[in-house]
């Protein structure tokens, strides 16, 4: 078994404790963090839910269910793995929560050697998923150093007018939609045009982009 040891926090949520304690054991055995909570109302109380990597979450427990955790997580966007554990007659929920984005699911009692690779795919989608969250954070600090003529010419640019073609809807000199290009460029950290319409074309979905 070979989990990176990155910085990761598991929250396993599960109202038995014999199952936390089991679960517990096994993935701090990967030299993993946990902490266990007995409902999710629990979990979502603490700061745990900001810093998880991952969530072992029962689909069945007292309160809001696991299905029901879910459902939140994904109207507030969040994009944490989750691993559901379940008893066999719960495998068709289980099924249903895979459609909606699960990371994995396991029927009660099950294998850890194979459970731990679950894991591990589960943290590798956390930290990619977190890896680009910063990138996008990153570009929209540089786009936020545009001037707000800048942020008028890029948009052209991108979208395919010339020089000339630019300057002459802005109502500016093409020289000075050279320069503007050169600071874009700079700014951006762009080294090439097409890096500079891939970044326009991540910046679009962002509606204060103004793309």
């Amino acid at each position: 078994m070979n989990i990176e040891h990155a910085p990761s926090l598991l929250a396993i949520l599960d109202d038995d404790k014999s199952v936390q304690t089991a679960l517990q054991d096994l993935i701090e055995s990967e030299g993993l963090s946990t902490l266990c909570f007995d409902s999710a109302e629990q979990f979502l109380d603490s700061s745990a839910r900001h810093q998880a990597s991952c969530l072992i979450a029962d689909i069945c427990m007292p309160g809001m269910s696991g299905i029901e955790l879910q459902a939140r997580l994904k109207v507030e966007q969040c994009e944490t793995p989750i691993i559901f554990i379940t008893a066999r007659g719960d495998i068709p929920l289980a099924v249903s929560a895979m459609k909606e984005g699960a990371s994995d699911f396991f029927a009660k009692p099950f294998e850890g050697r194979v459970f731990l690779a679950a894991v591990e795919r589960a943290l590798e989608k956390s930290r990619n998923a977190r890896r680009k969250a910063l990138e996008q954070a990153n570009l929209l600090t540089r786009y936020g150093s545009l001037t707000p003529r800048e942020k008028q010419v890029l948009p052209l640019l991108v979208g395919g007018q010339l020089n000339k073609q630019a300057a002459a809807q802005l109502g500016i000199t093409e020289y000075t939609v050279q320069v503007h290009r050169g600071h874009i460029m700079r700014k951006m950290g762009a080294d090439s045009f097409a890096a500079l319409v891939r970044m326009a074309e991540r910046l679009s979905p962002t509606r204060g982009s103004g793309l």
